[in-house]
């Protein structure tokens, strides 16, 4: 089993336009509603791909109980174990509008419902308890911080994986990011921007070996049209991208990528096999109608074709 853990989740809306105008009325081709937040994304991947999920985090309000309905209305729900803690406040809609025409999106992210001490010592509990359970493969923690939780609560997560054995990846930015590192987990997965913003270095392998020294036993980084560079535990490094160039939504993208990596992990693929089934996957969602999805034609047509090449420095 899998765990992921959402601090703020979402419910996702998908529009589909021809072309976005400013300043103008649209007329929508396409509504697509999904429960959506990083970890959830990852979640409904690692489902579809076979793997049991164990799925916490914040939900509350309208939006909250949408997301819990979609969650168990899901194709994949024997596979999707929901254990949201509920909050008084309402939890965040993002909306993403895509053109037909071009292919491209525009994303707008509410900050989400502020969550009380309380509150969040109801998540450490249910967290602690999946733990215990003794059968996690690994942990993801994922995305940003809601209002209220505390700028250290990944680092506090991650040590209480490190505490019952169990593999922890973070995939966050800025602040939480940076003190998550400090208690070393065993993967981090930025964005190029996210790791030149942790290191001050442009150069992506500079950048996560960089951020190797600061704490993290490996790094994924997504190089987005480039595909992903992996600097591994033992200092092996190895790139991979897409075979073909892609245009379409790149919501969940990042999230499919990590699905990939920890689904290769359970699996005991090497790194090599993970890399490749990241950046095939990560291909395959950004080809997807809606946020947090994969076309899973697209997904076999490209796996073999990804090329996985060492690293060089």
């Amino acid at each position: 089993m899998i765990i992921t853990v959402t601090l703020n989740v979402a419910l996702d809306l998908t529009y589909r336009v021809g072309a976005l105008e400013p300043r103008a009325s649209h007329r929508v081709l396409d509504v697509v509603e999904r429960a959506g937040g990083k970890g959830l994304n990852v979640a409904r991947v690692l489902a579809a791909l076979g793997h049991r999920v164990a799925v916490t985090g914040f939900a509350g309000g309208p939006a909250g109980a949408e997301v819990r309905r979609r969650l168990a209305a899901d194709p994949n729900a024997a596979r999707l174990a929901e254990a949201l803690v509920p909050i008084a406040g309402h939890t965040r809609r993002t909306v993403g509008i895509v053109e037909s025409r071009s292919g491209g999106a525009t994303l707008l992210n509410e900050p989400g419902p502020t969550v009380t001490p309380a509150e969040w010592g109801a998540l450490l509990r249910v967290y602690r308890e999946l733990l215990a359970a003794g059968d996690a493969d690994a942990v993801a923690l994922c995305g940003s911080l809601p209002p209220g939780v505390p700028v250290g609560a990944y680092a506090e997560l991650i040590r209480e994986a490190r505490a019952a054995g169990v593999y922890v990846l973070l995939d966050s930015a800025g602040p939480p990011l940076r003190r998550g590192l400090a208690a070393r987990p065993d993967l981090v997965k930025p964005n190029a921007d996210e790791l030149a913003g942790l290191t001050g270095f442009a150069e992506p392998v500079r950048a996560a070996r960089d951020a190797r020294r600061r704490g993290a036993r490996a790094v994924a980084a997504s190089l987005g049209a480039e595909g992903m560079l992996v600097v591994a535990d033992d200092d092996a490094g190895w790139r991979a991208a897409p075979p073909v160039p892609l245009s379409g939504n790149p919501t969940g993208a990042g999230d499919s990528a990590v699905a990939g990596l920890l689904s290769g992990l359970a699996e005991g693929l090497p790194w090599p096999a993970r890399l490749a089934r990241a950046v095939a996957l990560s291909a395959a969602t950004v080809l997807a109608p809606a946020a947090g999805e994969y076309d899973p034609a697209a997904y076999a047509e490209l796996l073999p074709r990804v090329e996985v090449v060492p690293a060089t420095w």
